[in-house]
């Protein structure tokens, strides 16, 4: 193991996507991982690459379960050095038409599913003056557009809560990211639907395997946001000092008049 990495890893959304691969990553490097999801399977998938992977069944907007499962995992592997909040779904389609039981869901599962996760597991990791957390959030927790407007507002909220969770434990010795990417080449994509924005199949996309890199590398730094991706941290700027411009190019690009080019080019 190398110096200063996780002996101890929980992950939220274990069962796919950057959650699985994350899982992988750190039982590769010889940390237990405590790979948590509602999707049983899935997560079995995920545990039969390593051995120090340990599975569990998990709703993350269960607040007591969260608990149940943190308090076993403490339990069975000790205390957790990184948590990696991960969970999220994606159902889209334009505000007016959304259920709002269905808006209201994309808010339990990604947003207060990881405050429910960050809730059971910072304190400890405060109070030990040891710890990471890392919370999955999105290029879309930045820049608005339409047909994702639910799923934006969760990651402005995971943006913000995190922002301010940094500086509330400033000096407390844990580390804290928030991973921003644009699009990323996952399982999740497969729910966009056709309800998604149009010609969403033509922007580019970026892999997991560079989300985790520039994880690791803001972790190193003791940067708050990761932006991997070319283009994305511009964007982010673009956004906040000429957001009529974005917006423009985003109205353009929903109407079928212009190729997705504002999102950065495919990395090679």
């Amino acid at each position: 193991m190398a110096p200063g990495a996780p002996r101890v890893a929980l992950v939220t959304g274990a069962a796919s996507g950057m959650g699985q691969l994350a899982s992988w990553r750190l039982a590769a490097g010889d940390a237990a991982v405590a790979a948590l999801d509602v999707d049983a399977e899935g997560l079995a998938r995920t545990a039969r690459r390593a051995p120090n992977i340990m599975p569990i069944t998990c709703d993350v907007t269960d607040a007591d379960a969260v608990e149940r499962a943190v308090a076993e995992v403490v339990d069975r592997l000790g205390p957790i050095d990184r948590v990696m909040n991960a969970a999220a779904i994606a159902p889209t389609g334009r505000l007016l038409d959304q259920p709002v039981e269905q808006i209201t869901r994309v808010m339990e599962v990604n947003y207060f599913g990881l405050v429910n996760v960050t809730k059971a597991t910072m304190p400890a990791m405060v109070e030990r003056g040891h710890g990471e957390l890392v919370q999955f959030a999105s290029l879309a927790g930045w820049l608005p557009s339409q047909t994702f407007g639910a799923y934006s507002a969760t990651k402005f909220a995971v943006v913000c809560f995190t922002e301010t969770l940094a500086h509330e434990t400033a000096g407390s010795g844990v580390r804290v990211c928030a991973v921003c990417p644009p699009v990323v080449d996952t399982p999740l994509l497969e729910q966009i639907g056709p309800n998604g924005p149009k010609r969403f199949d033509e922007m580019p996309r970026i892999t997991p395997e560079e989300v985790l890199d520039a994880i690791e590398v803001a972790l190193e730094r003791g940067q708050l946001f990761a932006f991997p991706g070319r283009g994305t941290r511009t964007l982010v700027r673009l956004r906040r000092f000429i957001p009529s411009v974005v917006w423009r190019q985003i109205d353009a690009m929903e109407a079928g008049s212009a190729r997705p080019t504002l999102l950065p080019p495919r990395s090679r």
